[in-house]
Order: C-alpha cells, then structure tokens, then sequence
C-alpha cells in the first residue's frame, strides 16, 4: 500500500456506513458528475436543491477518496490564496463581490448540517496566527476586512502574552481570534452530504473509474467498464485526481503535496492547554502549519515541505518535529496515525470553474491549492447556479483565465519546488513571512 494511502483519522472515525454500487448497466440523466469528493456531492446537492434531481455521480474508488477525506478540517475564510493575483481580470469591483462571497462557506456548511442533520463534529473557533511584527501587521489588517464584512462575529487580535488565550504555544506574537470560523470532520461530512443527495432521488456510483468520454453536441456519454451514462450536463470534479481523462482541464494544474498526523487521545488538561478555544489554527505563512483538536481529544497537525517538493520517507517523524516546535511539551506523546495526499493547484493558487472549450454542457471544477473544505462549498453552489440557470456570481468566477503549466509531469517536482520558493519570497514582501 501506498504511504499515503495508510489509515487516516477520517476514515478511522466515520459515522457514515454508506456504500454504492459499481455501474454495471447504461443509465439517462440529466447531469452526470465524475467525481465523489465534496466537489462534485457539493454541485449535486446544491443541483437537486433546485430541483435538477436526475443526477449521477461516478467515483472511481470511494467517496471521500481524494482530499475530501485526507485534509485538516479547517473552516476559514476566503476561496483563494491572494486575491491580489486574480484583480486584474476582475477589477476592484469583482475583487470586492469575491471578497463578499468568500465569507459564506461556514454558514454555507453550517445551515446544511442543521437542514439534514448531519453529524460533522462541528465547532466554531479559528485562529490565524503571526509570529513576527510584519504578520502582525497583516492579522490587524484582516481583523478590518473580517469586521467589515461580517459585524456580529467575535473578531479580536491577540498580542503577547494574551495569545495563549488562544493557543498553548508560546512560537506565536500574535492571533487573530475568528469565532466565525471552525472545522469539521470533513469525511463525515461528504458522506452526510451523501446520504441527502440520494434522498433526493440522486444516483451514486463507487469504483465506477470514467475510462472514456464521448462528447457528441447536446448529449455527453460517459463510460465506466461495465456501464455508462449518457446525459445533458456532465461535470469533470476530479480535482487532483484527473490523471489526464481531459486534456484540457489536466494541463491547467499541477499537484503538490501535504502530509498530516494524528496523536492519541490526549487528557483534558492538556487539550485545554493545546487550545483553550478547542478550536482549529494555522499560520499565515505562505507554506502554513494548520492543526486543530478534535472531539476525541486528538490533535491533528499537518503541513507541507516549505521549499524543496517531496514526500517524506517517515510521515510520522516529519510531522511530529515540526508539531514539536509549535508544541515541546507533546515530546512524549504517542502518534497514532500519519497520512498525505495531492494538493490541485493552478498557477494563481485559485479556484477554477468554467466549461470546456466549444462544450456549453460540460463544466468543471479544481484547484483549491490546499484550501478546500470552505471554499469548496462557496465555489460549487456558485458552480450549480452556472449549470442551471446562471448567475452573475458564476459568470464572475468563471471569467478569470486559467494558465497552461506545460511540461508538468515531467518536471512537476522541479515546478512545484520553484513555486515554492517563489511563494516565500513573495510571502516577506505582502507580510506573511
């Protein structure tokens, strides 16, 4: 078994005993999905919510198999990394709609937890943390923005000593308490997601692998190995999972890596000391730290590799000297799991939607570069209103262009470690590092 394929937290945990089977016949509908993670049940849902129900979604393997399954949890703000690198398309009017829509996935995630009843482990508090005067600077200006944009939520920025009422860490000089936000067990979550798609008449399919499309003017038709669909609307979802199955999509990102652990059930007293907000966290370098607690008395830690791209040959020992430097005291804490998988992203590190060139009935949807739990759910009911009737918040989002990365498999390494570099040194100039 692959490494990065071991025993997660998520999948140890699920309360969701839901299993699909594989396509064996050929179906009709309306909208075909390829793709089981909260992408495509996301675009499903907020589809049969409007009332487009005769829908068929295709996951390769399971649902939650890609990054729905495999992330921190986290819900924050925003869609994308730098809004600064999409203005020029959109305009400061565009920017200021993007900015408005980017604070509606915890609501977003929150109602629809209460409407089906999902069990999610849901938990409001979030921390962006600084560990310097030039972050601090940049937390004062999102406590503005934040405050701005949504007046009621508890927004505070914590400095010095306070910071520990935030955070039992003493590497930070700053917080920015955003009471808005949260996590969720985001497995638990899709197949929640799931199980209300199908209540609407919905069709799911597992280990039905998409092995040939045939796009043919107003029909799409999509084949597995024993069946297929053949339908008005298809959407490609496949995020970093598309392994080439559309061409023109493929080339528009490129895959890095993140790798999380997870620690055994930890006291009380040390949970609250970890997190006195028992709440989730990440800095706001350009390569973050995230982690959070869970409902078990866990911690989840997780992060990337800062520069040079690779995959750990320990999963555990990795993640467990960088949890140390935020958190020296854990030293003799047992890791019970450790886990990674493929980051989608795109060369401006946000989101893209849009449809096929030529091809009206076949959209997409990919590249959240690592923030995808929120923005998934602002991104995709903005995606069905595209698919169904339109908006002008679609026709927004879809506007801004997607850059080719030529050569990305053969040097995606070298690509992506250039990029990284690029983003720390970047990082200094806009105060994250």
């Amino acid at each position: 078994m692959n490494k990065l394929d071991s025993l997660n937290y998520y999948s140890a945990t699920k309360k969701y005993d839901l299993r699909f089977p594989a396509l064996a016949v050929d179906i009709d509908a309306d909208v075909v999905v390829v793709g089981g993670g909260f992408s495509g049940i996301n675009t499903a849902l907020e589809l049969a919510e409007q009332g487009v129900t005769n829908i068929v979604v295709l996951e390769g393997r399971h649902l939650g198999y890609g990054g729905t399954g495999r992330n921190g949890g986290q819900i924050m703000a925003g869609i994308g990394h730098d809004l600064d690198a999409i203005e020029k398309h959109v305009g400061p009017q565009g920017i200021e709609e993007i900015f408005r829509i980017s604070n509606l996935g915890a609501g977003i995630i929150r109602d629809r937890i209460a409407k089906y009843g999902i069990d999610a482990d849901f938990r409001n508090g979030y921390a962006y943390l600084g560990f310097n005067k030039r972050q601090e600077s940049t937390l004062r200006e999102w406590e503005k923005s934040f405050r701005a944009v949504d007046p009621d939520v508890d927004v505070r920025l914590l400095t010095g000593g306070d910071v520990r009422q935030v955070v039992g860490s003493d590497v930070y000089g700053s917080a920015l308490l955003h009471m808005g936000g949260g996590h969720v067990h985001s497995l638990n979550l899709l197949l929640g997601e799931a199980k209300a798609l199908t209540g609407y008449g919905a069709r799911i399919f597992e280990n039905s692998a998409v092995v040939d499309v045939e796009y043919g003017g107003e029909r799409v038709t999509v084949r597995t190995a024993m069946g297929s669909v053949r339908a008005q609307k298809m959407l490609w979802a496949c995020n970093g999972f598309l392994n080439g199955l559309e061409p023109e999509i493929y080339k528009r990102t490129v895959n890095t890596y993140a790798f999380q652990l997870c620690t055994e059930p930890l006291p009380d007293e040390l949970i609250e000391r970890i997190s006195p907000i028992r709440g989730a966290y990440s800095d706001i370098r350009p390569i973050i730290d995230y982690y959070r607690v869970t409902n078990e008395n866990r911690l989840l830690f997780g992060s990337a590799t800062a520069l040079v791209d690779y995959i750990p040959s320990d999963l555990k020992a990795w993640n467990r000297d960088l949890m140390l430097k935020v958190f020296p005291y854990l030293k003799d804490v047992k890791i019970d799991m450790a886990w990674g998988g493929p980051l989608c992203c795109g060369a401006n590190l946000f989101p893209q939607i849009g449809t096929l060139t030529g091809r009206p009935n076949v959209f997409y949807v990919q590249a959240y570069a690592g923030f995808g739990v929120t923005p998934s759910h602002i991104v995709c009911k903005v995606l069905a209103e595209g698919m169904n009737e339109g908006s002008t918040r679609y026709d927004l989002l879809s506007s801004i262009p997607h850059v080719n990365i030529f050569a990305k498999d053969r040097l995606r390494a070298v690509m992506t470690t250039g990029g990284k570099a690029w983003n720390q040194l970047s990082g200094f100039w806009k105060g994250r590092r």
